[in-house]
């Protein structure tokens, strides 16, 4: 059972600790990994009101990492993520559900290019500890599957045997450690910024 006292109120994801990222078949045989390594996000639970419970999450396009400085700026360009002109992928939510013990479903609104489209996030708890320097942490885990055409996603080569150099089905990924806030003296709430 989560014990709802540690998850309720205000997280910031720790970025050095956290992984937002994506897999995608390659030339229909294998599969190449990538993440974003510049990522901001915020995150308020509210387990007695889950309606007032939220999430935001920004990506830097430009921090793009496949482990290939030739495939990142070939991501970054117009054939793909388009960085110049759209230099952010963001998330927010508009329904947060506990849908089974340590299991959420986050809904919102996903931002690639010029493309706001609507896609739930299955999210697992894995845990919330105290850190080395007394911090609160909580885990989360999961992954969604997208065709990345759905965003503008479109560039795309074949190849001889009639199959595609880039699959479109996408596996976004997340391993997620956010840090809990500590509560403002005042009485004021929102969502802060």
């Amino acid at each position: 059972m989560i014990e709802h006292a540690k998850v309720n109120g205000d997280w910031e994801i720790d970025p050095a600790h956290t992984r937002i990222g994506f897999s995608a078949k390659h030339a229909m045989v294998t599969t190449v990994r990538g993440a974003f390594n510049d990522i901001t996000g915020h995150l308020h639970v509210d387990t007695e009101q889950p309606e007032k419970s939220w999430a935001k999450v920004s990506m830097e396009v430009s921090s793009i990492d496949t482990r290939s400085p030739q495939r990142d700026e070939h991501l970054r360009s117009a054939d793909f993520f388009d960085a110049e002109k759209w230099p952010q992928i963001t998330f927010v939510s508009t329904q947060i559900e506990e849908v089974d013990d340590r299991a959420f479903g986050v809904t919102g609104e996903l931002t690639i290019r010029d493309v706001t489209r609507q896609v739930m996030i299955p999210l697992a708890l894995t845990g919330i500890e105290t850190g080395a320097y007394g911090e609160l942490r909580a885990g989360f885990e999961g992954s969604r599957r997208l065709n990345r055409r759905d965003f503008g996603l479109e560039w795309n080569t074949p190849l001889d045997s009639g199959g595609v150099l880039v699959s479109e089905k996408i596996t976004l990924e997340f391993e997620i450690s956010a840090v809990k806030t500590q509560p403002e003296q005042s009485d004021e709430g929102g969502q802060g910024d």
